[in-house]
């Protein structure tokens, strides 16, 4: 008699997000906890210094030309605005999330928009040392890929519920 017991503990090591899995089949995504007040603030001369600096502008007349002039500086001040001394996304990881968000679903740019979107979001983490944990990505190529697909995908009443999930990766 030949022993078929299956080992499922592999299980376990995918138990978090499992879990946000879950918690967003039941809509009941909440943000993580102790997240990073922000201590870096882009400003819009630094994303078009990043937009020029991609290869991809050499392959393409109109990589990175945005759609309407201040469609991206509007984002990016979109995600400093507070209301009554308050930030409306007073935290690193609901600033980028946001940021990513904003810039993937408001499709500012002729093209490019989820290349662009994706970079600046990678570049803002790092600039506020939350790319890496440890030596790592906090976010790998094909977790930085899913992700701003998802958001492309999502419809415009999943906005909160997008930006937490987001926000969760940022917490692992």
């Amino acid at each position: 008699m030949s022993n078929n017991k299956k080992d499922f503990s592999i299980i376990q090591e995918y138990s978090r997000a499992l879990e946000l899995l879950d918690n967003y089949d039941h809509q009941v995504v909440i943000k993580p906890e102790g997240l990073k007040k922000d201590t870096y603030q882009l400003t819009y001369e630094e994303c078009r210094e990043l937009i020029a600096s991609m290869s991809f502008g050499s392959s393409s007349t109109i990589f990175g030309r945005e759609k309407s002039e201040g469609a991206l500086k509007g984002i990016v001040d979109s995600v400093y605005q507070s209301a009554f001394g308050e930030d409306a996304y007073p935290t690193v990881e609901e600033k980028a999330a946001n940021l990513l968000y904003f810039i993937v679903k408001d499709h500012p740019f002729i093209d490019g928009c989820k290349r662009i979107a994706a970079s600046i979001f990678i570049y803002f983490l790092n600039q506020n040392n939350l790319l890496f944990r440890n030596g790592e990505k906090i976010i790998s190529d094909s977790s930085l890929v899913a992700i701003t697909l998802l958001l492309a995908e999502s419809k415009p009443e999943e906005k909160e519920m997008m930006v937490k999930v987001v926000m969760n990766f940022l917490g692992w």
